[in-house]
């Protein structure tokens, strides 16, 4: 099982409070946690894409692409790349840098993006969420298969056999297909034959196991191998040296930070009965020691009946560097070897 970290380039620091320390501090940091996971060993690293005030990860090749520069074996990726709204030739000429720079690291993790801030900005209509994802990930997929391509469609113009340059060094570019909820998500990946990144940030993992089922029921009737249809988890979590040491330093900032998500869609702060259900043994967050997570993520793994990838947003509860830092070391040095 690969263990990696999944970031958002939030620019806060400390919990408890919400100070922000500077765009090019916050950079700094980042850059630094991923040189810190890669020499601990961890297997993947994923910067996510957002278009708002607090995160810094708008533009998340460059961000890859500064990290391919300080690292060495760890795989790098976006996480999840907001397809819906973007130009998948752009995106992919993007990525195909990022895997020559990088020497073969680099992925992708697809999908139309939990926070619609990109629509309107790049000029989309949200009444087409899903009619834009679908028809950009046929172009991508199409455009990673084919060096010249003819291709029409309904929201971008026409290609003739233009060639699309540069080819990465893998062939092909892995591309997985990041999903939330919806039946569609899950079989549509199956379909298609793609590596599944399951989001699942709350609730009780085991409820996915059906959706995980449609998934692979949906890639054996398309003809694909069981081996292809690989599962990762995408989960929030912390690694401190005990369990109540991570759930007591990781509550403020999520409860803060969900607190403001909920008041922005007119519902309710969080409160802690809600966050300790989630810590649980069937719950969502991967909160503990090194034992106690590498425990919680083989029972996930068994619900969901396999899952070949984990990785941790730890983001969310708006830590200090330095704690950030221990906690990737705990997971490159202590998790990933009980779980490898």
């Amino acid at each position: 099982m690969e263990v990696g970290i999944d970031s958002f380039a939030s620019h806060l620091l400390g919990a408890g409070t919400e100070q922000a320390i500077s765009s090019t501090e916050a950079m700094r940091q980042l850059l630094e946690r991923i040189e810190r996971a890669d020499q601990v060993g961890l297997d993947v690293f994923g910067i996510g894409e957002h278009h708002r005030a607090e995160y810094l990860d708008s533009a998340p090749a460059v961000i890859l692409a500064a990290a391919a520069a300080r690292t060495k074996r760890i795989r790098l990726t976006s996480a999840v790349t907001v397809l819906s709204a973007a130009d998948p030739v752009r995106v992919f000429q993007q990525f195909a840098t990022l895997d020559l720079v990088s020497q073969g690291r680099a992925e992708m993790v697809v999908g139309r993006g939990s926070s619609v801030e990109a629509f309107p900005l790049f000029g989309f209509d949200l009444d087409d969420y899903d009619a834009l994802f679908t028809e950009k990930l046929g172009l991508l997929l199409e455009v990673r298969e084919k060096e010249r391509v003819r291709w029409s469609g309904r929201f971008r113009p026409a290609l003739t056999g233009q060639g699309v340059y540069p080819r990465p060094h893998q062939n092909p570019l892995p591309i997985w297909l990041g999903v939330g909820g919806t039946p569609e998500s899950f079989a549509r990946a199956g379909t298609l034959g793609l590596p599944l990144m399951v989001a699942i940030i709350g609730g009780d993992t085991h409820r996915f196991r059906p959706l995980v089922d449609l998934y692979r029921e949906a890639g054996r009737r398309a003809g694909h191998a069981p081996e292809r249809l690989q599962v990762g988890l995408h989960s929030l979590g912390y690694v401190a040296p005990t369990t109540e040491e991570a759930i007591e330093a990781f509550y403020p900032g999520y409860a803060r930070t969900f607190s403001a998500r909920s008041r922005e869609r007119g519902g309710r702060p969080v409160t802690r009965e809600q966050f300790d259900a989630q810590t649980g043994p069937l719950g969502a967050l991967l909160l503990g020691s090194p034992e106690d997570v590498a425990r919680k993520i083989i029972r996930h793994g068994q619900a969901l009946g396999g899952i070949s990838r984990v990785t941790f947003q730890m983001d969310v509860a708006t830590l200090p560097h330095a704690q950030i830092l221990r906690a990737t070391e705990l997971l490159g040095e202590r998790v990933a070897p009980l779980l490898h």
